[in-house]
């Protein structure tokens, strides 16, 4: 009898085709228990779809094309056939030469490695069995044969941080930090160093990059963390390592790595290192939904780890790290590697290692593949449309129609209430597709007894992909959310909350205006008739917002009996709602209300400078599990980056007094004075991001624009205080301020959005006079 050949499981790292002699090679990196394995795939074919009707002479002959019928359509009905190439780079000049005569391919813009995987329905964890072959660091499994596993990797990572003389000059250092190592690489004579600092000091830049890459080798972690890892700290020393003609060696198996830089400057960085994935805190937080003044390393780091970096002053950070490289190299390497550890604590602390591994392997996408929701939706959707015998079209080669609306929001009561119930609908847009029977194959082959949508779509009752995934993926978040798995709770709910985006997007496949329609017109129709039903019982809504609604209640009582009556108002909302559609459409709801927040005081303004109310702006406040009370801002003055300290403090300040109940006259009254007085200058910068180079800024030039044109060398954040002079960039001192300014501008619109509702107003309190004109 004959061994079994030997099979291992682990987390899939990075994937790469390439093109060789004998055909298309896949590779992918596989984290295991074990070590990292590479899988490698052999005479491959690229593949992709041709109708069946379609002449390909006298074209074909100019490629190794072989063509077989398949049981395969288009989602217009179309029998196709497959046409299989040896190598991707001719299926690619294949696709232009045929495009540009008019024959339409289908899925030929599919990379052959994620086709590998999707077809197999692997996302991230994977199991593979084959001849392995030990190399030197790591196992090598020649074709083997891959399935979707159940696995949880323990990922090797460390952080890595370099200090350098400004974007493009010399490297002084490299700082590389993991859960039980830390060392700093760095281009100086030795000097003693401190017993808790482990330096390694090299003659030159070339010595730092070798002794870095000896390490890379020798710890050979899976994982790089970093702040702008990609976009600076890699790209800088893939640059660095040409200039020396050095091998930019941070990949495994010898195997070549590459930053790729983006064609427009606005675009960011990608890193190709087959056998690691590099991490960036800046994006895996933004792509969390978290938020922060700012995404710099010293301000995230302060407000989740209450430290910052060793260097406060952002704006001569350039020239005290060139002082200290050159006066006191250890204390260089401090510095250095104290950004190593901010970014350790920072993933430790927002679980960013479990977010990144369940994204991918909710999606199927690559752990640095950070937006990708098109993407994700095709490696989800597609293998499933092909076993319901369909093939899908190329991006961009559908009629997309008219455009859809987005999501309602209601005319708002403006007002100061007491107790308001806000009443949300649980992942709206999902529950609208999986209740609708709203995808793409189901409008394709609506059937006989469709289920109508809106622009004239129908959908089928029985065909429908997109329902049966959502439902999937729901009752995985339903069991990440018992088992109190946050990380993977947030992924799925990222992930279903983006399908209806991708359809309403040009860059969909299956992008359709009447699918996007379907959703947001349905959600409109939600809304407005639950608005409808809530009135009916005697209650007001004062507000409604895509999947919310505002509601006034119709009696006053504790906070105990306000919560029973928006629980309860919730339940005969979602009756009411299983009633009509199994009515009207003989479908099952999964709509699902909830009662969300009760506010004892709320207040929704009215558009300055109007009677009329607002949209997607309010305060109210709340009282928290621990008990204790709190204002919660949506789309005001305290939340927006482009207010200043001052506007912030005070807002919060008076919004909580006025709600509690507590006087506040002499709160606005003193907080003019210490203005005037220059007390609160330290509170008067503005800080406000270039998003474009300067020079293109040319008909409007906003202040922070004019500020950083008096800078020698700005940063892409800009400082500055408003004076009689215009905008001054802030460096060390803050130049006078226009206190003027700030009392009109700052004070006088924060404090008019509330007190208009408490009978007065920021000129009666403080005697300010503003000039209209």
């Amino acid at each position: 009898m004959n061994d079994p050949q030997p099979s291992t499981s682990g987390f899939l790292l990075t994937r790469q085709w390439r093109d060789r002699a004998d055909g298309l090679e896949l590779v992918f990196w596989i984290s295991t228990d074990d070590g990292p394995v590479r899988a490698v795939i052999h005479e491959q074919e690229a593949v992709c779809f041709v109708p069946r009707n379609t002449d390909l002479d006298p074209w074909v002959h100019k490629f190794s094309i072989e063509r077989r019928p398949l049981e395969l359509q288009t989602l217009n009905g179309e029998w196709v056939d497959g046409l299989y190439f040896r190598q991707q780079r001719d299926l690619q000049d294949g696709r232009r030469l045929l495009r540009a005569r008019g024959i339409k391919l289908y899925e030929s813009d599919i990379k052959p490695s994620d086709r590998y995987l999707m077809e197999r329905f692997i996302n991230g964890a994977c199991s593979l069995s084959g001849e392995a072959i030990p190399r030197d660091g790591f196992i090598e499994y020649r074709n083997p044969r891959l399935h979707r596993a159940e696995f949880e990797p323990t990922f090797k990572h460390a952080a890595i941080d370099i200090e350098t003389e400004g974007l493009d000059g010399a490297l002084y250092s490299i700082a590389v930090a993991s859960p039980d190592d830390a060392k700093v690489f760095i281009a100086a004579s030795q000097r003693p160093s401190p017993p808790n600092l482990a330096i390694a000091w090299c003659e030159d830049e070339a010595g730092v990059l070798r002794a870095f890459f000896d390490w890379l080798s020798e710890a050979d972690p899976d994982l790089l963390l970093g702040w702008n890892v990609t976009s600076f700290d890699l790209d800088f020393l893939e640059r660095k390592c040409t200039e020396l003609s050095l091998p930019f060696a941070i990949a495994r198996g010898g195997e070549r790595a590459a930053i790729l830089r983006p064609q427009a400057q606005r675009g960011s960085a990608v890193a190709r290192i087959p056998g690691r994935v590099a991490l960036d805190g800046i994006e895996l937080l933004r792509t969390g939904f978290w938020s922060f003044e700012s995404f710099e390393l010293d301000v995230v780091a302060k407000q989740l780890l209450g430290r910052g970096k060793a260097i406060q002053s952002a704006a001569h950070r350039v020239q005290e790290i060139q002082r200290m490289y050159r006066d006191d190299p250890v204390a260089l390497a401090a510095y250095n590697l104290e950004d190593c550890r901010l970014v350790l604590d920072i993933f430790a602390k927002t679980n960013l290692l479990a977010f990144a591994r369940e994204r991918a392997s909710a999606t199927g996408l690559s752990m640095d593949r950070y937006g990708g929701s098109v993407a994700a939706f095709d490696h989800l959707y597609l293998p499933r449309l092909h076993r319901a015998g369909r093939v899908a079209p190329d991006v961009g080669d559908r009629d997309p129609g008219p455009g859809s609306p987005g999501g309602h929001v209601m005319d708002s009561v403006p007002g100061l209430y007491s107790d308001v119930l806000l009443l949300d609908f649980k992942s709206l847009y999902p529950s609208i597709i999986r209740t609708y029977q709203i995808d793409p194959l189901a409008l394709a082959e609506p059937g006989e007894d469709p289920v109508p949508g809106f622009q004239g779509a129908a959908f089928s009752r029985d065909q429908a992909i997109l329902p049966a995934l959502i439902a999937d993926l729901w009752m995985v978040r339903d069991r990440a959310k018992a088992n109190k798995d946050a990380a993977l709770s947030q992924a799925v709910k990222i992930l279903m909350n983006s399908f209806y985006g991708v359809l309403g997007a040009s860059g969909c496949r299956f992008f359709d205006s009447r699918l996007a329609s379907s959703i947001t017109r349905r959600g409109h129709d939600i809304l407005q008739r639950s608005r409808t039903f809530i009135e009916m019982r005697g209650y007001k809504v004062i507000y409604g917002d895509t999947d919310s609604l505002f509601v006034l209640p119709a009696k006053t009582g504790s906070e105990a009996e306000l919560r029973d009556i928006g629980t309860d108002l919730a339940a005969q909302l979602n009756g009411w709602w299983r009633d009509c559609i199994a009515e009207e459409f003989r479908l099952e709801s999964f709509l699902e209300a909830e009662f969300e927040t009760h506010f004892l005081r709320f207040l929704m303004p009215t558009i300055r400078g109007a009677k009329t109310g607002s949209k997607k702006r309010y305060a109210g406040l709340v009282r928290q599990p621990d008990g204790e009370m709190a204002v919660v801002f949506k789309g005001l003055e305290s939340v927006r980056t482009d207010w200043t300290p001052l506007a912030q403090r005070f807002q919060r300040e008076l919004y909580r007094r006025i709600f509690l109940d507590l006087p506040f006259e002499a709160f606005v009254r003193d907080t003019v004075d210490d203005l005037k007085a220059a007390r609160l200058d330290h509170e008067l910068v503005y800080r406000k991001r270039l998003r474009r180079p300067l020079d293109e800024y040319t008909r409007n030039v906003p202040p922070h624009v004019q500020a950083a044109r008096k800078l020698d060398r700005p940063d892409r954040w800009i400082r500055y205080v408003i004076t009689r002079n215009g905008p001054e960039p802030v460096l060390e001192a803050i130049p006078r301020p226009d206190y003027r300014h700030y009392e009109e501008r700052q004070l006088a619109p924060v404090a008019n959005g509330i007190l208009g509702f408490v009978g007065t107003s920021f000129e009666a309190l403080t005697g300010a006079q503003f000039e209209i004109f």
